[in-house]
């Protein structure tokens, strides 16, 4: 098959196209902007475009298929030509759905977790070496691509994500998966700018609890109020499997999971990590991996990439990285390092980067999601709420929603970085959560601080 990609410079969508390409698909494809690792990992396969931009000369009829990515807009010239021409358009969901309508599809949805659980599910597979088709958020060790696609294998383990599928389909990506096993790890309103109230944005879960398959099989978080409302109130025929935070010890440092063989020590910490844990032994066991086996091959799981990512240590200080950013996530990262790390002096470092943290309205929701940090800060760009076109945020706007009087807030990149590098980090766990990078800060630099 011929398959243009419009957009192809995006992390979901270079990794699809690297995948096809794998398959035998013949690619094409453009953007107007591509950063690395997909620039350079593109240019390697020779999927590169050779200039930058749209052209709709690039879409002709002999294309089999088009994929459209979320970062074109409705209007893009390529997308009208592939329109003109009557091709077969689908969003990066859809095109997934197609290639795996004949396998058995699980399903790891959740506002939160659900890159973590399947990473996990990926990494005892893989140790088994049981080979299945799968769709993860985060680069994975021992992966080359964050998608894998073939004729053969039986399974497709699929991320779940919950924001829109593409700019001319406004249907949540999870809701066209069609699961036959799925999972739900917990529920947080996240992505104001496209459901703008809570129930809205609940009624997406209940869309996709209802989308699977008749007997189909939801392994569900029953310590999440909202995700066990949704599913144990779902009149659709599945069965249900809740789970909830296995029985743990912390002791220098290190989790231990108790288990019938005896204590297993973990590389990962934290309630949240042992939920998803817990979520992911139920569908490996339902994949056929019996519980033993899973507790011997997940013991060696390090973490999803920017999850809770350690990036330097010695024996006084640690220093993590996280894409924690809605305030579920936050307050939960840094529950974690200070549960960890209890004898230490916890300095936690939030940037508030997406449309959600940067909406006045929103910013309400995180209330108490620092205050397990010994010293908090919070950083956010002036110039990133001008370019999203927001309405302006003030420090005094940000120190009310958070209730703490002794937060430290920086609008400047120089002055944040001249603040965090001027720390004296003995005794410490510095935690920097973010998908942004604090407006330009080098994390190589911010390991060498130790």
């Amino acid at each position: 098959m011929k398959i243009h990609f419009i957009a192809i410079g995006g992390s979901a969508m270079h990794n699809l196209a690297l995948a096809l390409h794998q398959k035998g698909y013949e690619i094409s494809g453009s953007d107007d902007a591509i950063f690395e690792p997909s620039k350079s990992r593109l240019d390697a396969k020779g999927l590169l475009p050779k200039e930058l931009g749209w052209s709709a000369v690039k879409v002709t009829s002999d294309i089999d298929a088009v994929i459209l990515g979320m970062h074109a807009k409705a209007d893009n010239p390529e997308l009208e030509m592939a329109q003109e021409l009557g091709l077969k358009i689908y969003s990066y969901p859809e095109f997934l759905y197609e290639q795996s309508k004949d396998k058995t599809r699980v399903v790891i949805g959740g506002s939160h977790g659900k890159t973590t659980i399947t990473s996990m599910i990926l990494h005892v597979l893989h140790y088994y070496d049981r080979s299945v088709d799968y769709m993860v958020g985060a680069q994975l060790e021992g992966f080359d691509t964050m998608v894998h696609l073939t004729d053969e294998n039986e399974f497709m383990i699929l991320e779940g994500d919950e924001y829109l599928s593409s700019p001319i389909d406004r249907r949540p990506k999870f809701h066209l998966y069609k699961p036959n096993i799925a999972l739900l790890s917990g529920i947080a309103w996240d992505h104001v700018n496209v459901f703008p109230t809570f129930e809205n944005y609940i009624e997406q879960f209940e869309i996709f609890t209802d989308s699977l398959i008749n007997g189909g099989i939801m392994v569900y978080n029953e310590e999440d109020e909202y995700v066990k409302n949704v599913v144990e109130n779902s009149t659709n025929h599945i069965q249900k499997y809740p789970y909830c935070t296995p029985e743990h010890t912390i002791e220098n440092g290190v989790t231990y999971l108790e288990t019938s063989v005896g204590k297993l020590p973990l590389e990962i910490f934290g309630k949240h990590n042992l939920q998803n844990l817990a979520g992911a032994k139920w569908i490996c066991q339902h994949l056929g991996i019996d519980e033993d086996d899973f507790y011997e091959a997940i013991s060696s799981f390090s973490g999803a990439s920017k999850r809770l990512e350690k990036i330097a240590q010695n024996e006084s200080t640690v220093i993590f990285k996280d894409f924690a950013h809605s305030p579920s996530k936050v307050e939960a990262t840094t529950n974690a390092v200070k549960n960890q790390f209890k004898e230490r002096t916890l300095l936690a470092c939030l940037e508030l980067h997406t449309y959600s943290s940067l909406n006045a309205d929103f910013l309400k929701e995180y209330v108490g999601a620092l205050d397990a940090a010994d010293v908090a800060v919070v950083f956010y760009s002036l110039h990133a709420v001008e370019i999203k076109k927001l309405e302006k945020v003030t420090k005094e706007q940000i120190a009310n929603a958070f209730q703490r009087d002794d937060l430290v807030i920086y609008t400047d990149t120089t002055a944040f970085k001249e603040y965090l590098f001027s720390q004296n980090l003995k005794n410490t766990a510095l935690l920097l959560m973010s998908s942004g990078n604090y407006g330009g800060i080098n994390f190589d630099e911010v390991a060498n601080l130790i």
